[in-house]
């Protein structure tokens, strides 16, 4: 037995947490990389010219550079106009209102009121989000000093702290070390493709050395082509003029991608006829990556011949790889678009202006802030300035958002001060120049870029880790062996988690748990559309329209998930309802998943050796794949009512009823009702939502990856 064996069951499930986000995938060095150099430049410019607020310096370098170039310069162009207007305000409120404090405090509070408000009403959020967090810090400063020149001096220096390294950021990420959204796009398509070429080239060799591939990661190779196209789209022209046919190319990677997880590991026995399909299907899967890599059209490559080709069909997994690679290749040689691309989303929301929640969300966060500056006055402690800014950055719509931020904050910052507190007792004393410097902040820095490179569940902890450590020692022109500056930002950043956390349980409270049921619901119909796709006489457009819509059911199971996450990390005084709440939605996302899977192995077992099944057998699954879909689609509509009141749906009877056993057309019919039956335990699997309903665990099938 291994000694982590015997650690606690939350200590193990916290190490693998952390193995799982830390680990390497590509870009993440170049991301880390990109951070380090630009933060060495910054650093040495800094203190060679005396450029104050360093600190907030290398966190505008974390927050500009991005996984590629198309989104650091949209953030850095975002940050240039937000920090330009958020400083251009602060200096005019200052002109008219220096003298006068309370006129000062009314105006920066509806100053930073509006901005929160646009903050969550615009799609470029981000600008506003600047405004908000200059105006309240620019009234630090004037708590610290009674001259006016000094202070418009000091708003001023902030602007060029900010404004400079974006300048750099923006240099390096496009001449130095570039990520260009077109190549990540390419090379995550080559992986893909890669992963597949080799589990085909495992069944034709016979070994079984090849590492498997998870659910978890076909669905993360989805969202990463939907990302990547979009971010790519908006680099490349040619790439936005046919966008669908674009898309119909990511739809077919990633289905080749999920088929690639049905595979057998392998195929012990394999008639010579069954091999150069094989060898057929491999060829075609290296002809799409080169047409890929080349910009070329895709040809399908034929090397079997007719009877060889039939063979897939002993495969359902195998048949479906075909079907997807002649539906691509059909469209190609169309030349015909498959429609059109799905609608960017408005820069306003629909409901900006009638929806009470946001005005609600700006005066809850504002009266958060309001309270940590009257504390902050009332105890003329400047050292908690951070304990006002601390309120915005866990400003988020929901709950447990926020507490998903204020967790990661505190996390970071606590690393950070710890990785501070180290250095000024043992490294401080012993430097005396620039390099002893750099060769001390930069590990920290390509750390906390480390960190930063990945999800969302950890990436904002990076952040922190970097801004708490810059902070402490690298925010004056000198050493510093002042510690009381670590304690002061920890106290000042666990009373702003605090303060904005009660004010957000108190006022207008914005829980997930209503809008996780409604993309739960979203997600089932999703699903019940796919058990209503052409399972019989489909045309190619068909099959592609079909892989489509299953690219977009991953990307709403992976906004489940997300949302899923935050839920559960909503503090709640009623702490039974949201376990149910959270155990359920487990089961749905879970048996979801299930249910897709299941119903893509019916389709796939009904469309090989199409011709052999009897057609009352064909019939009867059919009508089970149309009641399924009807049975999702009342379930979702329930779940999506206020209060849910879904019932557990009905087993549906397969063989019993529609076929009887001395019917069977052909013995090989049972598989064909197995894979039925497999779709009916599954959807009957959903839990009952109602208030009397006990409250199950989802079964460990259900929640494999």
């Amino acid at each position: 037995m291994a000694a982590a064996d015997y650690l606690p069951v939350t200590l193990r499930d916290a190490g693998a947490f952390l193995k799982r986000e830390l680990a390497l995938f590509p870009g993440r060095v170049n991301v880390m990389l990109r951070c380090m150099l630009t933060s060495a430049i910054v650093i040495v410019v800094s203190m060679a010219l005396e450029v104050p607020e360093l600190a907030l310096s290398l966190l505008v370098v974390f927050y500009v550079t991005q996984s590629n170039v198309v989104v650091t310069r949209l953030v850095g162009v975002m940050f240039i106009v937000g920090s330009t207007l958020a400083i251009g305000l602060s200096i005019l409120v200052l002109k008219f209102t220096f003298d006068y404090p309370l006129l000062r405090i009314v105006i920066a509070s509806l100053l930073f009121f509006g901005s929160v408000y646009l903050m969550r009403v615009l799609k470029i959020g981000v600008v506003f989000f600047i405004v908000a967090i200059v105006v309240i810090y620019v009234q630090s400063f004037v708590d610290q000093t009674d001259q006016a020149d000094l202070l418009i001096r000091a708003v001023l220096w902030v602007w060029v702290a900010v404004n400079y390294p974006i300048a750099l950021a923006l240099l390096v990420n496009t001449l130095l070390l570039p990520a260009e959204p077109q190549l990540q796009l390419k090379a995550e398509i080559h992986r893909q493709l890669a992963a597949l070429d080799t589990r085909l080239a495992q069944l034709i060799d016979g070994a079984t050395s090849a590492a498997p591939i998870t659910l978890a990661s076909v669905q993360q190779g989805a969202l990463a082509l939907q990302k990547l196209l979009r971010f790519t789209t908006m680099r490349d022209a040619r790439y936005r003029e046919h966008q669908a046919l674009q898309l119909a190319c990511i739809a077919t990677v990633s289905r080749l991608y999920r088929v690639a997880n049905e595979l057998p590991l392998s195929w012990s026995g394999a008639s010579a006829v069954r091999l150069a399909m094989l060898r057929e299907l491999r060829a075609n899967v290296r002809a799409l990556d080169e047409s890929v890599m080349s910009g070329e059209l895709y040809r399908y490559v034929s090397t079997a011949t007719p009877e060889e080709r039939n063979a897939a069909d002993a495969i359902p997994a195998a048949g479906e790889l075909q079907r997807a690679l002649h539906a691509y290749a059909d469209l190609v040689a169309s030349g015909v678009e498959p429609g059109k691309p799905p609608a960017s989303e408005p820069m306003v929301a629909p409901d900006a202006w009638t929806n009470p929640a946001y005005m609600r969300f700006s005066l809850k966060t504002l009266l958060a802030v309001l309270v940590c500056y009257v504390f902050y006055n009332a105890v003329d402690w400047q050292g908690v300035h951070t304990v006002m800014l601390t309120c915005l950055i866990v400003a988020l719509p929901s709950l447990g958002a926020s507490t998903q931020r204020a967790l990661l904050r505190l996390s970071g910052a606590a690393v950070g001060s710890a990785l501070a507190l180290f250095m000024v007792v043992f490294i401080v004393p012993h430097l005396d120049d620039i390099v002893g410097l750099l060769l001390m902040a930069l590990p920290v820095v390509a750390f906390g870029a480390w960190i930063a490179a990945g999800s969302e569940k950890i990436g904002y902890a990076g952040l922190q880790v970097m801004f708490t450590f810059s902070l402490a020692l690298v925010n004056q022109f000198g050493p510093t062996t002042n510690l009381t500056e670590i304690r002061d930002r920890m106290v000042g950043i666990l009373l702003g988690v605090c303060v904005a956390t009660f004010v957000q349980m108190s006022f207008w409270r914005e829980g997930e748990g209503d809008v996780l049921r409604q993309k739960l619901a979203t997600m089932l119909r999703a699903i019940a559309a796919q058990l209503r796709a052409p399972q019989a006489g489909s045309d190619q457009r068909d099959e592609l329209s079909y892989a489509q819509r299953q690219l977009q059911a991953w990307a709403v199971l992976a906004d489940c998930e997300a949302t899923l996450s935050r839920v559960a990390l909503e503090p709640d005084w009623q702490e039974v309802e949201q376990a149910q709440l959270t155990l359920r939605a487990q089961t749905v996302l879970a048996q979801g998943r299930e249910i897709m899977l299941a119903g893509d192995a019916l389709r796939n077992t009904l469309a090989a050796q199409a011709g052999s099944w009897s057609p009352r057998t064909v019939d009867a699954v059919r009508s089970t794949q149309e009641q399924a879909s009807v049975e999702l689609n009342r379930y979702a509509d329930e779940l999506a009512s206020n209060p849910p009141d879904a019932r557990a749906p009905r087993r549906i009877g397969i063989a019993a009823q529609a076929v009887e056993p001395a019917q069977l057309a052909q013995p090989a019919d049972g598989s064909l009702i197995a894979a039925a039956e497999d779709l009916s335990r599954q959807v009957a699997g959903l839990p009952d939502w109602r208030v009397e309903a006990p409250v199950a665990a989802p079964s460990s099938q259900a929640i494999r990856t």
